[in-house]
């Protein structure tokens, strides 16, 4: 078992997530149960999947939620271009979603990580 707050990748996912929360409250009212919403929720399911993963037993356990976390990550990336294509995130874009790009690649080498030591997974 990892503490997943140690980790960076979870911190900067976490610290995401906020981001997206506050920006979002600036979306219009008539998405709160839209893209406001699936957006919260697949920002949310990058961190959450992350610390599910470190509360599993073997590698292999979390190397499958850190491939969640990263469809979760896609996921997000699409509704940030759909938020701006819409108008919502006109001048926080492109920041937000550099933030992402980090989160994918952290997770990117960590998932690398795991995959190197494959040979070393329980059964």
């Amino acid at each position: 078992m990892r503490d997943f707050k140690k980790l960076k990748v979870w911190q900067k996912a976490h610290n995401f997530v906020l981001e997206i929360y506050k920006v979002t409250q600036n979306f219009p009212q008539k998405e709160r149960y839209g893209i406001i919403n699936q957006l919260r929720r697949a920002a949310v399911g990058i961190a959450n999947n992350i610390a599910e993963g470190c509360g599993r037993k073997t590698k292999y356990e979390l190397y499958n939620f850190l491939n969640i976390a990263m469809g979760s990550a896609s996921e997000t990336e699409y509704l940030l271009l759909l938020s701006k294509d819409l108008g919502y995130l006109e001048n926080d874009f492109k920041a937000i979603n550099n933030n992402l790009i980090v989160i994918k690649k952290m997770l990117n080498v960590f998932m690398q990580k795991i995959e190197e030591d494959k040979n070393n997974l329980p059964d």
